[in-house]
């Protein structure tokens, strides 16, 4: 029994033998076209498929780090000869294309890290507002593929009074290796943005979009809230500014309206009465603000709002002066259902005695709202 089964097992590896010489024919050493290798040599394994023992033995210098070389078919078959590696096939591969693949860190990439770094630390605000500059101009940089991990800060050094850095950091490279080290110094200087004078700007100048640009300053010269492009346009200065000076929020005033010695319309308005009569401004104001206007006619310092562009609008008993006695003007003013303010529109002009008078006021436009007395 014991003989029969060593016999069957020996027929099985006799049978079995053919079967190995053919894979080892089947599977001979191949070239490739196209190899890309991550160390800095190129090994008989990366340029031929089914190295087997020799996939180990290194034979070039891989290119730079990130660049591309080539080689003859010749050149590699040479080499290949001299580690004693024959019978390779090549198809109809003329040359090989070598690629070192690497990890490229951009300069905006470095800049983002270093700002990230610097991120509300040392007095500094987000790193958005941050903007960097290099001691040494940092241009793309291309490391060893294997270096996977981030950017990790491991020292970080900022002095606010130079506004200097010095930072160091550490990438993770794939296995056990140690990790990089890389090391950048220069400035950092936290920035705003900030609404910027094109031109020269008088006090009285009304600002447009063509007058301001959008620019990011160091915060150290803009000292209190910057002022947008959008919230700045139509608004006025408070004093002359030359261009190229950023404007901060307290730079700004709302237009002026009125302005002192200007020919103005005095509005006067209650319920059921509107006059208008000409005045000039005793001060300056913008929209909203109270103002002081001399009644024109009268003679008479009124106080009112600033209701427009030359207009100041006086309501109820703001005038400085006491009010004159209601007389008729006319039928529609003839027992007025609210003689106070019949008494105070009559105050707005010298008081005339008859119709024939207020004809001649010379009172630009007068306008009573109110419905006319019916006659007994």
């Amino acid at each position: 029994m014991i003989r029969a089964t060593l016999a069957a097992i020996s027929t099985l590896l006799a049978l079995a033998l053919p079967a190995a010489a053919a894979d080892d024919f089947i599977a001979a050493p191949t070239l490739r076209a196209s190899v890309t290798v991550t160390s800095d040599v190129v090994r008989i394994g990366d340029l031929i498929d089914n190295a087997g023992s020799a996939a180990l033995i290194p034979v070039y210098r891989s290119p730079d780090l990130g660049t591309t070389g080539t080689l003859t078919t010749g050149q590699v078959l040479s080499v290949l000869r001299a580690k004693q590696v024959i019978g390779v096939m090549t198809g109809d591969i003329k040359e090989v294309q070598v690629t070192r693949l690497a990890r490229t860190l951009a300069s905006k990439d470095i800049e983002n890290a270093v700002a990230a770094a610097l991120e509300r630390r040392f007095g500094l605000g987000d790193a958005a507002n941050i903007t960097i500059t290099f001691d040494r101009s940092v241009a793309e940089m291309r490391l060893d593929a294997s270096n996977s991990g981030a950017l990790q800060p491991v020292a970080t050094r900022y002095d606010a009074r130079s506004t200097r850095f010095d930072i160091a950091f550490e990438i993770a490279n794939d296995g056990n290796a140690a990790p990089t080290k890389l090391r950048f110094t220069g400035t950092a200087i936290e920035t705003v943005e900030v609404a910027v004078l094109t031109r020269d700007i008088d006090r009285a100048d009304l600002l447009k979009s063509s007058d301001l640009s959008l620019e990011r300053r160091p915060k150290a010269e803009v000292a209190g809230e910057p002022a947008s492009r959008d919230r700045s346009i139509g608004m006025q200065l408070r004093r002359a500014m030359r261009a190229g000076t950023p404007i901060r929020a307290a730079d700004l005033v709302k237009p002026d309206f009125v302005v002192r010695d200007q020919a103005v319309t005095i509005i006067y308005q209650v319920p059921g009465l509107y006059l208008t009569t000409r005045g000039k401004a005793i001060e300056s104001g913008a929209e909203g603000d109270t103002v002081s206007v001399l009644n024109l006619h009268s003679k008479r310092t009124l106080t009112g709002i600033v209701t427009g562009r030359g207009q100041v609008t006086v309501q109820g008993a703001s005038q400085s002066a006491p009010m004159a006695p209601a007389v008729e003007q006319t039928s529609s003013v003839k027992r007025d259902p609210v003689p106070a303010a019949a008494a105070l529109a009559q105050s707005l002009v010298q008081a005339p005695a008859s119709a024939a008078e207020i004809a001649q006021a010379q009172i630009p436009q007068v306008r009573l709202s109110q419905a006319p007395a019916k006659s007994e």
